[in-house]
């Protein structure tokens, strides 16, 4: 029999489609680490293509169109890389990865993972934590500062942004909000303190305001902190330094084994601080959390914890009574300033596959919290004879609950993945008070006073399609809140109300230029609330003011062990917001923009030695303003993070960080400077065995003196006739040595 052209071509096309059904096949399987746990989010790769795939929560994985007798490439920071030889494609492989030191050889650059996360995973297992609020400056670019005692939540900047407590940024923990709406001391008001930092598995951020499934106050970025499902080890540690600092930490294994697993976490510490008047700050942590897979591969986890803390505080002092020898760098013009807080969470997530396809993450929260700060901005300015200290005081309850929905398709050669989800929270705040106060013990004046009830819920949903090097990422989210206050002082004790809602939708394009080359251009529009007590008292223009966002950068690798990333952003927003504490309100500011440039470098040198810095500029301006009189107060400009680390040389471990920050205006016409300030910090740790590590942290290594916040106030001291406006700042730590012994079993 003989064939034509065409007739052979045919043929050969048949034999070649049938080839590929019949030889190429569905890989399956699951991977664990050495104790049997599942590992998520694991990068397999069939060697010699660009086909990959991860790990589900489950440690469950399928790749399609990989052969008998190919090659593949199992990955993960933390872990021994590992190479199976497909032999039997029938077989569902059961793979056991090895724990490792951290290589950058393990950071992989793909549309369908988060290299930023990654890298920030890396960061967290080389540098040690000193607390759960230090940890946010992981994210490259975010600067936090203590100024009213280590109780207080920090003064967060990222972006451009003075961000006060938490205006800017979404902080959660295990997907729970920390940021508190409508807050006595001012919007958006995000203490981390009730997380213990060794708790701390890994970290999810992202700058901008381009992910659907965030919504309120991510506007400059979003940060959540998720902690470990189970302990590699039970351990107890204590650390004892300067200035009176004590720590005691201690966690145990309750249940331990493949399938669940439970821990408690206790944490003490008592702190004065280098202050002349002692913060005498003392907190209690305790944090337990169960964790628990069914056999239907379902993940359940439980969090429990409650946290109480008290401190003293010196405030920020003014640059004139130093200056003058009326006090010195650590003195204080009213050292009865201080407060007390406490928080009381339980957090519930339940995780599992509809389908092979399908998957459902469900969860419910509920907080009790506390709080009670004393402060004294402007000290003789309004009252020369009692002075100006407020006190801020609320009880909260907040309850919410969450759900997401993930669907994946596969249509022809490309992947479709639909995501869809809601979120309801109602915080309630009875009591929320200001009122003007003498040395903590009197009330001389009951400023404000009412009961807040506000109401967030929120939809989104979005199509993640992949096709060929091509990611899109388009997605819409919809917030609708509703205010209720009603005023105390208020003879008719009228409850009032206001709603609003918006649209926010997203727009992201990821391409792979080549194996370890990614280009992003991300574009969302974001907000960020108003406060309750304005949105119903002022009658506020924006009650739900937008940001609108876009980002273009890259992620290189061009060798194994560096990583570079670069972006130039732009942001812009409908109003800013000035908390203006003793009058008890936030303030709108008018529009604003920013844009600037991120770069970021990690290097490994060897195989213990690592390297990494980043270098973040923002220029801040009110848009509606005069040229020169359009600064925005105390926006940083230039910021830089970075160090060496050496990692599991020999038994030791040892840091060098730097942190910098450039001077900036401290007011509107730039006639008052912000200092800008570079420090540094030295850990190191040696393992005398598996059980026993001995180390030290130094803060502050050459003892410069540095100002860790400050503002311009107009305050009038007791002697003075007339009110001066100058920086007033809170003395940032000077040299600052603190031990610590670990024993782990």
């Amino acid at each position: 029999m003989q064939f034509n052209s065409r007739t052979q071509l045919v043929l050969f096309l048949f034999l070649f489609l049938t080839s590929i059904t019949v030889f190429a096949h569905s890989i399956t399987g699951y991977v664990t680490d050495e104790n049997g746990r599942p590992i998520k989010d694991l990068y397999i790769l069939q060697k010699g293509t660009e086909n990959h795939t991860h790990t589900n929560s489950q440690g469950f994985f399928s790749i399609d169109n990989v052969d008998a007798n190919q090659t593949l490439l199992f990955s993960h920071v933390g872990f021994e890389s590992n190479e199976i030889l497909i032999e039997d494609p029938s077989l569902v492989l059961q793979v056991i990865m090895t724990s490792s030191s951290v290589d950058l050889d393990a950071v992989v650059i793909s549309n369908d993972v988060d290299t930023f996360n990654t890298l920030a995973l890396l960061d967290l297992q080389i540098n040690p934590v000193n607390s759960s609020q230090e940890i946010l400056q992981t994210v490259p670019g975010l600067f936090i500062g203590q100024h009213a005692g280590g109780g207080k939540a920090e003064q967060l900047f990222l972006r451009g942004f003075d961000i006060d407590h938490g205006t800017d940024v979404a902080i959660g923990v295990d997907g729970m909000p920390v940021n508190m709406v409508s807050h006595a001391h001012g919007q958006g008001y995000a203490d981390l303190h009730f997380l213990i930092p060794e708790t701390i598995n890994s970290i999810d951020y992202g700058k901008g305001s381009y992910d659907a499934s965030k919504g309120n106050f991510a506007t400059a970025g979003h940060v959540n902190l998720n902690t470990k499902e189970f302990l590699q080890r039970n351990l107890i540690q204590t650390e004892i330094g300067d200035f009176n600092y004590q720590r005691l930490l201690s966690m145990f294994n309750v249940v331990d084994n493949s399938n669940t697993s439970a821990y408690v976490a206790t944490e003490y510490i008592t702190f004065d601080g280098p202050f002349d008047s002692p913060q005498n700050f003392d907190r209690f942590n305790i944090f337990s959390k169960l964790n628990h897979r069914t056999k239907t591969g379902g993940e359940f986890n439980l969090t429990a914890s409650y946290f109480t803390s008290e401190w003293d505080a010196s405030g920020q002092i003014p640059e004139r009574a130093v200056a003058s020898g009326l006090i010195g760098r650590f003195g204080a013009i009213d050292d009865t300033e201080g407060g007390s807080t406490s928080r009381t969470n339980l957090n519930l997530t339940y995780n599992f596959n509809l389908s092979d396809t399908e998957q459902l993450k469900t969860q419910a929260y509920y907080t009790h919290y506390n709080f009670e700060l004393f402060s004294n901005f402007t000290f003789f300015l309004e009252d020369p004879l009692n002075g100006d200290q407020i006190k801020q005081q609320e009880s909260r309850d907040m309850i919410g609950i969450n759900a997401v929905y993930n669907k994946e398709y596969v249509i022809g050669d490309n992947n479709l993945d639909w995501y869809t989800g809601i979120s309801l929270r109602n915080d309630r705040t009875d009591g929320s008070s200001l009122e003007r106060t003498l040395n903590r013990r009197t009330t001389l004046e009951q400023i404000q006073l009412g009961d807040i009830n506000e109401t967030n819920s929120s939809l989104w949903t979005g199509l993640e399609y992949t096709t060929g090097n091509l990611n899109i990422d388009a997605g819409i989210r919809l917030e609708h809140f509703k205010f209720v206050y009603r005023d105390g002082l208020d003879s008719s004790f009228d409850t009032l109300s206001q709603d609003a809602t918006a649209l926010l939708p997203k727009l992201n394009l990821a391409y792979q230029a080549g194996s370890n080359w990614q280009l992003y251009l991300k574009n969302g529009i974001g907000l960020h609330s108003n406060d309750t007590r304005v949105v119903i008292q002022n009658e506020a223009d924006k009650i739900l003011p937008k940001s609108y966002g876009s980002d273009l950068g890259t992620i290189f690798k061009p060798t194994n062990r560096l990583v570079v990333n670069t972006a130039l952003w732009y942001l812009y927003l409908e109003q800013e917001f000035v908390y203006v504490g003793d009058a008890g309100i936030v303030e709108p500011s008018g529009k604003t923009e920013r844009y600037g440039f991120d770069l970021g470098l990690n290097y490994q040198l060897t195989d213990y030695l690592f390297l990494d810095t980043n270098l973040n500029y923002a220029h801040a301006r009110a848009i509606e303003e005069a040229s020169g009189e359009d600064y925005i107060p105390l926006a940083p400009e230039w910021t830089s993070t970075g160090g060496l680390s050496l990692k599991n040389y020999k038994g030791w471990n040892a840091s060098l960080r730097y942190r910098y920050i450039a001077d900036r205006a401290a007011n509107e016409d730039n006639s008052i400077i912000a200092e800008g300030y570079f420090v540094n910090e030295l850990n190191l740790n040696y393992d005398f065995s598996k059980r026993l590590n001995v180390g030290f942290t130094i803060e502050n290594l050459f003892d410069v003196e540095w100002n860790e916040t400050q503002f311009a106030t107009e305050t009038r001291l007791q002697n003075e006739t007339a009110s001066v406006e100058e920086i007033h700042f809170t003395p940032g730590t000077p040299f600052f040595i603190k031990g610590r012994l670990v024993y782990s079993f």
